[in-house]
């Protein structure tokens, strides 16, 4: 009877303790959730608010005053036209030259019977640590004809150690009969890598374009040192060149503060129109990934954690 006891009582704080531990966990996971959610509604509840509702200070998590102004405003803008279809095409063109530079490179590099891969590895990543610094990178990039063009974002940094290693590391856990079984029967290194080992890395592939996706959807410092010409420009400089202009107006709106009448009216009007144009361009730019992430949320998690694991 006493050890019966004593075995239910174990039960009793087992599952209390478990319970607590729980509630810890979902109390930390609404906190973060509310940390992300509440600043995103509040600007998708601005970029459908009027300018002077967002100039008040009157929105919060729900518009005031609905109005598609500031939707009207972004894309009448030729420049946001521009930067977005820039933006998509660096993001698709430069995630497939990364993915096919960067897989295959790992692939082979999971291969024991390739010469010198260790010698690859470390060189491959001294990179990750030490660079040229930026002036030399820029005269690089201009001694290679490669200022001003579109191939610029496109070709540097095509190669990723991060996601090399993380390559490499998924296609080493890769059975090595399955490969032997296909060169008997008469594949190739090239054919069995894309008919056979490809098919099974949807999981890795997943993974590899949310990053590089994400990368070059957010990318804009490279853009900023070695593009000059408007038409070449991504989205994030446009939003870049709108936060400028927004703390310009604010100036100028306090300028005219002292001033009366119509003055500072227009002041604070063209002030409160930059800033929901602002927000009506951060939820834009923001749509296409919101989107991407549901889609290959279930490669990420299962991607991650086999490229996790040592084969």
């Amino acid at each position: 009877m006493e050890r019966v006891r004593t075995k239910s009582a174990n039960r009793i704080k087992g599952s209390l303790g478990d319970g607590i531990v729980l509630f810890i966990i979902y109390f930390l996971v609404g906190v973060i959730t509310l940390i992300v959610l509440v600043p995103l509604i509040h600007v998708v509840a601005c970029s459908f608010s009027s300018p002077n509702a967002i100039g008040s200070g009157k929105v919060w998590l729900w518009p005031i005053n609905i109005t598609l102004a500031g939707y009207r405003g972004v894309f009448s803008d030729k420049s946001i036209i521009t930067g977005y279809a820039n933006t998509f095409f660096y993001t698709v063109v430069g995630t497939m030259i990364n993915l096919a530079v960067t897989v295959p490179c790992g692939y082979a590099l999971s291969k024991k019977t390739l010469p010198g891969r260790n010698y690859f590895m470390i060189f491959f990543m001294i990179t990750m640590y030490f660079g040229g610094g930026m002036i030399p990178t820029y005269l690089l990039i201009q001694s290679l004809g490669l200022y001003n063009t579109r191939l610029v974002l496109l070709i540097l940094g095509a190669f990723s150690t991060y996601n090399c290693i993380i390559c490499r590391t998924f296609f080493s856990a890769f059975p090595e009969e399955l490969e032997d079984a296909a060169r008997i029967d008469g594949c190739g290194v090239f054919r069995c890598f894309l008919q056979i080992v490809m098919p099974l890395s949807k999981a890795l592939m997943g993974v590899m374009v949310l990053y590089f996706a994400i990368g070059h959807w957010n990318s804009y410092f490279s853009a900023m040192m070695y593009l000059n010409k408007d038409e070449y420009k991504p989205l994030q400089l446009i939003l870049r060149r709108l936060l400028i202009e927004a703390q310009q107006n604010l100036q100028m709106m306090e300028g005219a503060a002292g001033a009366a009448g119509e003055a500072g009216e227009a002041a604070a009007d063209a002030y409160n129109t930059a800033q929901l144009i602002k927000y009506a361009v951060i939820i834009v730019s923001s749509v296409p990934v919101m989107i991407l992430y549901p889609f290959l949320q279930k490669y990420f998690d299962k991607g991650v954690m086999l490229g996790s694991l040592k084969g």
